[in-house]
């Protein structure tokens, strides 16, 4: 089977499901990078994957690179569209084609309502994109975000045909019981925060947070990233008198994150629906961290069973309580930071989401009945958020 999966240019979170991909179908598979990778990213520490990688098909290269990518979007039993130039995949389009586009959700405009629906250049992207082939009846959406499924189907787009998808990162394999050992032996609770100090990961219900749980509880919060806020926090956690308790750490090195997560009892992710997936919330439960989350994140009711591999909040009070809980229940925390440690490593891997999706797609080709239950490349339903308690 030979399998193309098109995107804007290869990143570090993509690399182990390609490998994956590529130990299973060798020369059969090809990454089909569209663009190089945008300088800022270069910035701030991120190495040019495109040339790592000999599946790598840099399509901006040379018109002999870009015609390459274009036979493979019509040759290929199967294509996966993450992002791509329309004339590359067109022609695929046209002839229907087995061919999943890969999305988050739609029903999120970082550039604001108004100005993403009266605009038409965008308008015109997503008709071509999701409206214009919609009878096909060999497109099919991959969902990297539980609410997806939501979102297209109120506008009758891919019935039936979603399924769960996201981002599977390299794992670290600990002996996990030893790993949640050593994190019972902190001398307080280490709370961890990793994020971007920007609006719509939160930052501020930490600070608050903390605040409301610091005269009767003894831990330590540490908060990992950089941004327009951190700033203004660092002068707010100052005025509120938290400097012994809570800890702007800055920017760490990805490959670095997860030594301070390895010694964290607790993770805390506060992003709101703006957050497509947030591998943050893969990486603090392979590290075996009780996961508390805020359920609106993409990526939290694909990965969380509540109450069993971590916590989803609805609203901050519920968010205050879980901590709560896992502040006060060792129990808890060992049953929650080992369970979440199973879920990442034995669950939602590369190489099961491998595995799922080629077997998804021949299933498709044969017009077999698919048996994926559960996990990647199973099929997305609408999620109806927990109710607020």
């Amino acid at each position: 089977m030979k399998v193309t999966f098109y995107s804007n240019f290869l990143t570090h979170h993509q690399v182990p499901f390609c490998l994956e991909m590529q130990r299973r179908l060798g020369e059969d598979f090809k990454f089909v990078s569209t663009m190089k990778i945008f300088q800022w990213r270069v910035d701030m520490g991120f190495k040019d994957l495109d040339n790592e990688y000999d599946f790598v098909i840099k399509a901006y290269e040379s018109k002999e690179m870009y015609d390459r990518a274009k036979e493979l979007a019509i040759n290929s039993d199967a294509v996966i569209i993450g992002s791509t130039t329309d004339e590359l995949i067109e022609q695929r389009l046209k002839q229907d084609k087995l061919t999943f586009r890969y999305r988050a959700r739609i029903f999120i405009f970082p550039d604001g309502f108004f100005k993403t629906i009266f605009n038409k250049e965008k308008i015109q992207t997503f008709y071509n994109r999701h409206i214009k082939y919609r009878k096909n009846k060999n497109l099919y959406l991959l969902c990297a975000n539980a609410y997806g499924a939501n979102d297209f189907n109120l506008l009758k787009l891919y019935k039936d045909k979603i399924y769960k998808w996201g981002y599977f990162l390299e794992n670290n394999i600990y002996d996990v019981e030893k790993l949640i050992e050593d994190k019972e032996n902190n001398e307080t609770i280490e709370i961890i925060w990793v994020a971007r100090f920007i609006k719509w990961k939160h930052p501020e219900i930490v600070i608050k947070l903390a605040k409301n749980l610091c005269k009767k509880y003894k831990f330590k919060i540490k908060m990992l990233g950089t941004g327009i806020l951190e700033e203004k926090i660092k002068k707010i956690i100052n005025k509120k008198g938290l400097n012994d308790i809570v800890e702007v750490v800055g920017q760490v090195p990805s490959d670095k994150v997860k030594d301070y997560m390895e010694k964290a009892n607790i993770f805390i992710g506060t992003s709101d629906s703006t957050e497509g997936w947030g591998a943050v919330i893969n990486e603090a439960m392979n590290a075996g961290c009780v996961v508390i989350a805020n359920q609106k994140m993409g990526s939290v009711p694909f990965l969380i069973k509540n109450e069993e591999n971590g916590l989803m909040y609805n609203k901050y009070k519920e968010l205050e309580k879980y901590v709560k809980n896992a502040i006060e229940n060792k129990k808890l925390r060992e049953k929650l930071g080992t369970n979440a440690y199973k879920t990442i490593t034995e669950e939602w891997t590369s190489s099961i989401a491998a595995n799922n999706l080629i077997d998804l797609f021949e299933c498709i080709i044969q017009r077999k009945e698919i048996d994926i239950k559960d996990g990647p490349a199973s099929k997305a339903t609408n999620y109806k958020r927990r109710k607020k308690i």
